[in-house]
C-alpha cells in the first residue's frame, strides 16, 4: 500500500508541473505523428518505412546483446541514413509538402461552391456528358481538374486551349483521329485551360496488371498533386476517378456529377472524398486497358 501511495505522490508531483504550454507542444507533435503515419501507411513509402524501423530495432537489439560487428555496420548505415531516406522518400516528401502547401493536412482549403459558381457547374455537368458519351463509345479519355495544387509543369508538356467547357469540344479532343486525343486535358479555373498534356505514372507497385498507362497516369497525378482526374476507359468504357492516390470504378453520369459536385462544395473535404474512393477494382472483368 505504500509503495502505491509513493507512486501516487510522485504522479501528482509530476502532473502539478505540467504547463498548459506543455499540453499544447504534445497535442501539436501527436498530430504531427498521426497525419504522418497516416499519410505514409496509405502509399507505398508504408513499406520502406517498415524496413527502416526493422533495421532500427535490429541496430538497437544489438547493442543490448553485444554485437558489436553489426551494431558498428548499423551506427554507420544510420549516419547517412538521412540523406538515404530523403532520396528514396523524396516522391512521399514531395507530395506531403505539396499538401502541407495546399493546406489539405489543416484542412483550411477553401472550397469551392457550385450552388454560387455557375460556371463550375457547368463545366462539371459538360464532363460528365462528355464521359457518358465516352463510355457509351469506348472512347478513352483522361481528364484532370486542378484545385489548390498548379499544374503548370504539366500544362507545359502540353497545349493550351483556355476555352470554356463543351461536350462537343472535349468530345474531339478526345476523338481517336484528333493529335491531342493520347494526352490529358487539364479544367482550371472551369475552363478547358491545356489538352495533349503528359502525366507522371503511378509508382504504385501493388495495382493490379490490367491497369493500362491511361489509368496510371491519372492515379499518378492524383498522387502527386490535390487534383480530381476521371479516366474512361478505351477498353470497357468504365468511367473512374482518381483522387488523393486512391481510384474508384464503375460511375455513371449521374454518380459522377455528384461526386465531382460534392468534391468542391466546402462539405467535401479531403478525408469524405477519400473515404469514397477507396481502391474498388473488379479483377475479374478487367481486360488490359490503354
Amino acid at each position: 500500500m505504500g509503495s502505491f501511495s509513493d507512486f501516487w505522490y510522485y504522479f501528482e508531483n509530476q502532473l502539478s508541473t505540467v504547463r498548459i504550454v506543455d499540453i499544447i507542444d504534445i497535442i501539436i507533435v501527436a498530430v504531427i505523428f498521426y497525419y504522418s503515419f497516416k499519410f505514409i501507411r496509405e502509399r507505398r513509402a508504408g513499406k520502406l518505412a517498415s524496413g527502416v524501423l526493422l533495421i532500427l530495432a535490429i541496430l538497437l537489439l544489438s547493442e543490448v546483446i553485444g554485437l558489436n560487428t553489426l551494431n558498428f555496420l548499423l551506427s554507420n548505415f544510420f549516419q547517412v541514413g538521412l540523406i538515404a531516406l530523403i532520396i528514396v522518400f523524396q516522391p512521399e516528401l514531395r507530395s506531403a509538402l505539396e499538401k502541407i502547401g495546399s493546406g489539405s493536412f489543416a484542412r483550411m482549403n477553401k472550397k469551392f461552391d457550385p450552388s454560387t459558381n455557375n460556371d463550375l457547374q457547368k463545366c462539371i455537368t459538360e464532363v460528365c456528358i462528355a464521359a457518358e458519351s465516352f463510355s457509351q463509345n469506348k472512347t478513352g479519355a483522361l481528364i484532370v481538374f486542378e484545385r489548390h495544387t498548379k499544374l503548370g509543369d504539366v500544362i507545359k508538356t502540353g497545349t493550351l486551349i483556355d476555352a470554356a467547357p463543351s461536350y462537343f469540344l472535349i468530345g474531339n479532343i478526345f476523338f481517336d483521329k484528333a493529335p491531342l486525343h493520347d494526352g490529358a486535358v487539364i479544367i482550371r479555373d472551369s475552363r478547358v485551360y491545356a489538352a495533349g498534356c503528359f502525366l507522371p505514372l503511378s509508382t504504385n507497385t501493388d495495382l493490379v496488371k490490367t491497369l493500362g498507362t491511361r489509368h496510371r497516369a491519372g492515379l499518378g497525378m492524383s498522387e502527386n498533386s490535390d487534383a480530381i482526374v476521371v479516366i474512361v476507359s478505351e477498353e470497357n468504357g468504365i468511367i473512374s476517378v482518381a483522387v488523393d492516390g486512391v481510384m474508384k470504378r464503375g460511375f455513371s453520369r449521374k454518380s459522377l456529377e455528384e461526386f465531382l459536385t460534392k468534391s468542391f462544395t466546402e462539405n467535401g473535404t479531403v478525408e469524405n472524398i477519400k473515404s469514397k474512393t477507396r481502391m474498388f477494382i473488379n479483377i475479374g472483368n478487367e481486360k488490359n486497358e490503354k
